[in-house]
């Protein structure tokens, strides 16, 4: 008995292998190389919370940084006030007028004139000792009391929490010039 192989399962076979060769070697991608469109991809920008006041109450207000985020940078953004935008919204700030005012902003608040250009530490000075951080406000004009201390408190509690979110925040103090400190650990920040 003669078998004869190839008849029609070979034929389908090759029917079916060259179009799938043809789709191969010819998918329809065109070489292009490089094609210049916009800026490069960048990452995530660093945001951190700063607060304001609107009717008496704090507000938690998202900042973007091109700095790492760390109390001292939340804390410029802080002095910087309200944005037109923020303002439109009714978004104030309860701060004392600054004497002396950060080189490092780039506008002084709307609610301030600058009398005098000074390094950001000599107005705003954080310091870390043993679990607990100080906010020293060096050089403004009346108490940082009541909303005005708990803006700040609330600022550096938040850039602690962006900096490392895996750690709890060092409770915080706030003392002015006239050296009264103000105490807090979060109780009156909203989210």
């Amino acid at each position: 008995m003669r078998r004869r192989f190839g008849g029609r399962g070979v034929r389908r076979a090759a029917l079916l292998v060259v179009p799938a060769l043809f789709a191969l070697v010819s998918c329809g991608v065109p070489e292009t190389g490089v094609v210049e469109a916009g800026e490069p991809a960048g990452g995530v920008v660093p945001t951190v919370r700063v607060y304001l006041v609107a009717r008496g109450t704090l507000v938690p207000v998202p900042r973007s940084t091109p700095a790492p985020i760390e109390v001292d940078v939340a804390l410029d953004l802080l002095l910087q006030g309200p944005t037109e935008a923020e303002r439109a919204k009714r978004l104030t700030t309860r701060l004392p007028r600054l004497t002396l005012f950060p080189q490092s902003l780039a506008t002084p608040p709307a609610t301030s004139a600058p009398e005098e250009a000074a390094p950001s530490a000599d107005v705003v000075e954080v310091t870390t000792q043993g679990g607990h951080v100080t906010v020293q406000v060096a050089a403004s004009e009346g108490e940082l009391g009541g909303l005005a201390a708990d803006q700040l408190i609330c600022t550096t509690l938040a850039a602690q929490r962006a900096a490392d979110p895996r750690a709890e925040p060092k409770p915080v103090t706030v003392r002015g010039a006239e050296g009264r400190g103000v105490k807090g650990s979060g109780a009156s920040c909203p989210e």
